[in-house]
């Protein structure tokens, strides 16, 4: 019986969030494996007072076997260094008690990367996993490799160009900053990203190429295997699902709206699903509640935008049986976007940014549409042609593939843990779009393949 202890940022139960709904998709997915014992340690911060008991530091979750919750506090944001001494303490003994063969770690945050080193001085012997759901390793601005200066994507980090970004920090610091990381990282045996283009931006920040593996997030199917009617009039509705923070670009499909209706052309809906507007900055928070209150102050019949609130998984039928098309309009590379493979369910294209992640799972007028990343214009042109060009709905739906499955990602990583005939090399997922110009059907996706290939 192999022992998997895996670290979460947050339960996906106390915060929504990609990185922890996979995180919790394996978790559930390991303990179908009969010779698999998984447990979940998850982060909370004080957004979660409520969970905090005095004197405590590591405690169990809702009465569930193997779900704990890790109360941080204390934790050194600039340095992503753990904070209080007795939590480390804690953290040690969990380690001794537990003696996991494997510790996979999904997130720093909450941790520091100086758990990374803890955890291999605690259990020399054990297999340490990374599994890198966003660029913080590499930057410090939310991970997310944007440039805070014009917010044009960053290809690359450097002592000069961070400093840029972070002004009120001198180069000598983020020179500092690297070399902390990567000293923790060494503690690290395997890391993996979830998609192809990530490993060349980590391997030219210096992780060796021979240590990092891809395997896909995979996910429980949530459409029970039952499609969602199509009523074959109109086509012109669209959803956007996930975060309302800047990132995300929810207010680019408002700007796209206004355009549209500036235009003469209303013949449509958006309905936006999430929440997290408190995360915002200040600017993007303003957009969006502006924009809102011109709209609650149309007659209904006038209105375009429907504000849906917060959802959890068990909604997304219901959810997606309102649209026809989702928008995934992120302003950043994005690494997975976890609501690709939710439309792909319930069998709805996906209109999305040229880059990143996004481009690589979306081929562009075979399973969805491309759009130029952070172009109101290009966005609002887009969701004209998608709600009027007869045929392309349809033409569309026919090329989805079908998203990987919580056992694609279990049965991927049960080869990076080297368990039995799966751990044998993978072969390599072929690049985005090769041989595919024109399909009408794609094969699933691939759980592993490694980098070097």
């Amino acid at each position: 019986m192999m022992k998997v202890l895996l670290v979460s940022l947050f339960h996906p139960e106390l915060v929504r969030g990609g990185a922890q709904q996979v995180c919790y998709e394996l978790f559930e997915g390991l303990k179908d494996q009969p010779d698999m014992a998984p447990t979940l340690l998850a982060s909370v911060d004080e957004s979660c007072a409520f969970l905090f008991k005095s004197g405590a530091r590591i405690t169990g979750f809702d009465q569930r076997d193997e779900e704990y919750l890790y109360l941080s506090r204390d934790y050194d944001y600039v340095w992503h260094k753990a904070g209080e001494p007795l939590l480390v303490e804690t953290y040690i003994e969990f380690l001794e008690l537990l003696q996991p063969d494997i510790v996979h770690f999904h997130h720093i945050l909450l941790f520091g990367f100086d758990l990374l080193t803890v955890t291999r001085e605690t259990l020399p012997n054990a297999r340490i996993v990374f599994t890198l759901h966003e660029f913080m390793t590499i930057c410090d601005a939310n991970g997310h490799l944007v440039r805070r200066t014009d917010g044009s994507l960053c290809t690359h980090a450097s002592p000069v160009r961070c400093h840029q970004c972070f002004p009120e920090r001198g180069p000598d610091q983020f020179f500092m900053r690297e070399m902390w990381v990567k000293r923790h990282l060494a503690a690290v045996d395997t890391f993996t990203t979830p998609t192809r283009f990530m490993i060349e931006h980590f391997v030219h920040w210096g992780i060796d190429r021979q240590k990092i593996v891809q395997v896909t997030n995979g996910q429980r199917d949530y459409s029970e295997g039952r499609p969602l009617a199509d009523d074959g009039v109109k086509h012109n509705r669209f959803g956007f699902f996930g975060q309302l923070v800047d990132a995300k670009g929810v207010h680019l499909i408002l700007r796209a709206v206004r355009r549209l209706r500036a235009e003469g052309f209303s013949d449509f809906v958006v309905e936006i699903n999430g929440d997290n507007l408190r995360y915002a900055t200040e600017a993007c928070r303003n957009e969006i509640e502006e924009f809102l209150r011109d709209e609650g102050e149309l007659p209904v019949e006038q209105r375009i935008v429907v504000m849906n609130g917060s959802y959890q998984v068990d909604q997304l039928r219901q959810r997606m049986a309102r649209i026809d098309w989702c928008i995934v309009p992120s302003m950043w590379w994005e690494i997975f976007a976890l609501v690709i493979s939710e439309a792909w369910m319930f069998r709805r294209p996906v209109i999305c940014s040229n880059v990143g992640a996004m481009a690589e799972r979306v081929t562009d007028e075979v399973d969805g549409l491309h759009f130029e990343m952070g172009d109101a214009t290009a966005l609002a042109r887009t969701l004209r042609r998608a709600a009027t060009e007869e045929g392309l709905w349809e033409r569309l739906v026919a090329g989805l593939p079908h998203p990987p499955s919580r056992e694609d990602m279990a049965k991927g990583f049960r080869a990076v843990y080297g368990l039995g005939e799966e751990a044998a090399p993978a072969l390599a997922v072929p690049s985005a779009g090769s041989g595919r110009r024109g399909a009408r059907k794609r094969s699933p996706e691939k759980s592993v393949d490694r980098a070097s290939a």
